[in-house]
């Protein structure tokens, strides 16, 4: 048996599929559709049906992981006997963070002869994803606990994030938006393109008019931070709208040749909630951050 376990949350985005495939606990955010609380149990289902609730003018809301849950996720975990790596997005983007490591504290105290390792990854959704994939594999390769950690962090801010919405509207509800921009920027069709910097917060990189332009810009971007593209896995995470995912990855080949494997994923409720339907990122390892 491994002495280690490598956890983390459904903001990870990952199909529940490959999480169990793999062994990859996780803990599970919550969210708010017509008045009732469902957990983002990443299934395709759940992921495909609060995009349909949106499309349909319903507005769903979502909440911090309290303390007391991460405890009782960690403890199970802790009670196996094993170590645990418990990746999560960005704590610039979520306060639930800050309670895992309360939760982690206090644990330690519990079990001191057991290792509990927390990466703030700065890293979300399709970024964690990518970042938590690439730990599995090298621990799935042999890799010990330290060199898993190690890994982790040094990758952690070459993840690249580049993502687009397709209205406004959501994030302006998120609260991420004012009014005024959102009614500025769906008046004059304005796209903006977001990027996760190095402290994991999100900002809009640039923006243009018209989804096809902001798209392809998006596609160009790459080329800014991906140093050599050769073999460079790429993870592509989409809003209910795969057609036009798939048109981004036969874009992305058809301009990095040498690219390698690129894969198409279905966006959670957790983050889908803050960005609505018709959301498109790009992730993959690069050289450095640009912002």
């Amino acid at each position: 048996m491994s002495d280690f376990i490598i956890a983390t949350a459904s903001t990870s985005d990952l199909d529940i599929n490959w999480l169990t495939e793999h062994d990859i606990p996780f803990i599970p955010y919550t969210y708010l559709l017509n008045d009732k609380y469902n957990y983002d149990d990443c299934r395709v289902e759940t992921k495909k049906g609060i995009f349909n609730a949106m499309r349909s003018g319903q507005m769903p809301s979502t909440s911090q992981i309290p303390e007391e849950e991460y405890i009782s996720f960690f403890t199970k975990l802790l009670e196996t006997g094993r170590d645990i790596i418990y990746l999560d997005m960005s704590r610039a983007i979520s306060n639930s963070y800050n309670n895992a490591v309360s939760a982690e504290k206090k644990l330690k105290e519990k079990y001191p002869d057991r290792r509990f390792t927390m990466i703030d990854t700065r890293c979300i959704t399709g970024g964690l994803a990518l970042l938590v994939s690439l730990v599995v594999r090298l621990k799935e390769s042999g890799a010990s606990y330290d060199e898993c950690v190690t890994f982790a962090e040094e990758n952690k801010l070459h993840v690249m994030h580049h993502f687009v919405v397709d209205d406004l509207k959501w994030l302006r509800k998120g609260g991420r938006l004012s009014n005024a921009s959102a009614f500025i920027g769906t008046l004059l069709k304005i796209k903006p393109i977001l990027y996760v910097t190095d402290e994991g917060t999100l900002i809009a990189s640039s923006k243009v008019r018209g989804r096809k332009t902001c798209l392809a810009n998006v596609v160009k971007g790459i080329a800014s931070d991906i140093g050599d593209p050769a073999g460079k896995e790429v993870f592509i995470f989409h809003g209910d709208c795969e057609d036009e995912a798939a048109a981004v990855a036969d874009d992305i080949k058809r301009t990095y040749p040498a690219i390698g494997d690129i894969s198409l994923h279905m966006l959670g409720p957790t983050i889908g909630a803050h960005v609505g339907p018709g959301f498109i990122g790009v992730f993959y390892l690069g050289t450095e951050r640009s912002f």
